[in-house]
């Protein structure tokens, strides 16, 4: 028996508000590709319930930055800034296809990748020019007193670490995560033990003049790769390939290394993201989306 046509798209406010006002392009843009194949789309608000139930109803199911509950369904997330995407059948990033495909420098023309990053540069993160400060900016998220099991040291070892280079070290927090009492008194903590250690301050203002960025796999270590700063994983990433992984170095080599790290930043860029990603801009945008669709089991 065929499955039903059907697609329900599964979102948290406020993204949900935005794809119900018929303003999430890359929504729209695969309503009008399965709408024109004779699908049915509807959309509901995400949640536990509505997740337990979703592999019993019919047809398939699309979420935005949360696992799959069941085999027809994906899930979407921006590559980082517009108009990439990716449309994956797991949410992990670090076990979509492009972690696990190895990035070679030689197939990207250098300064047509050059030129591309400075657009993307100017686009997304405009301002002064980047300059090589002295200090180590370190972007935490959540859950920082517990290693999980795609990290090499929990958020706060990451965070000693750091301040035991001895260089300066900025640790901020993240605006849309929750730090409890034990938290900010683990990293108060390494503050006083650390005098080279600050804990606070304006992410993004730290990202242009810093020394280099070490995080566990923060979307501020891409932003740093686009600002042309080196960057140290101490987790599993998506953009792995010109960072420094502490899973494959170790903490002290992969730090004593970042100062002069200089991998080819601006051809993983433009292969990153121009060349695996779904650009929605890209004149075969419709073909590379559709093609996302059927590797990840729709009948389109």
């Amino acid at each position: 028996m065929s499955v039903v046509p059907l697609l329900t798209v599964y979102l948290h406010p406020p993204i949900l508000h935005t794809a119900q006002a018929g303003k999430l392009g890359f929504l729209n843009r695969i309503r009008g590709l399965l709408e024109s194949r004779d699908w049915q789309i509807r959309i509901r608000p995400s949640g536990d319930a509505a997740r337990a139930e979703a592999p019993f109803l019919p047809g398939y199911a699309l979420f935005n930055m949360e696992r799959p509950t069941h085999d027809r369904a994906l899930t979407f997330r921006l590559a980082y800034h517009y108009p990439y995407w990716r449309l994956e059948s797991v949410a992990e990033r670090w076990r979509w296809p492009v972690a696990l495909t190895a990035f070679d420098p030689d197939q990207i023309e250098p300064d047509a990748a050059d030129r591309f990053v400075q657009r993307l540069r100017a686009r997304v993160l405009p301002g002064p020019q980047p300059v090589r400060g002295d200090h180590v900016l370190i972007p935490l998220q959540g859950h920082i007193r517990r290693q999980r099991s795609f990290q090499s040291a929990s958020p706060v070892q990451m965070v000693a670490a750091a301040a035991r280079t001895g260089r300066p070290c900025i640790a901020t927090l993240h605006p849309k995560e929750s730090y409890d009492d034990d938290d900010r008194a683990a990293l108060g903590a390494l503050a006083r033990a650390h005098p080279n250690l600050i804990v606070g301050g304006d992410t993004m203002a730290r990202l242009r003049d810093c020394a280099f960025v070490v995080t566990q796999n923060s979307a501020v270590g891409f932003d740093g790769l686009i600002l042309g700063k080196p960057v140290v994983l101490f987790a599993q990433s998506d953009y792995h390939h010109v960072a420094l992984n502490v899973a494959d170095l170790g903490p002290e080599a992969a730090l004593a290394c970042a100062s002069d790290h200089a991998p080819p930043t601006g051809q993983f860029l433009d292969w990153f993201l121009r060349r695996t990603s779904l650009d929605m801009m890209a004149a075969d945008a419709d073909a590379r989306l559709l093609a996302a669709m059927k590797k990840g089991g729709w009948p389109v």
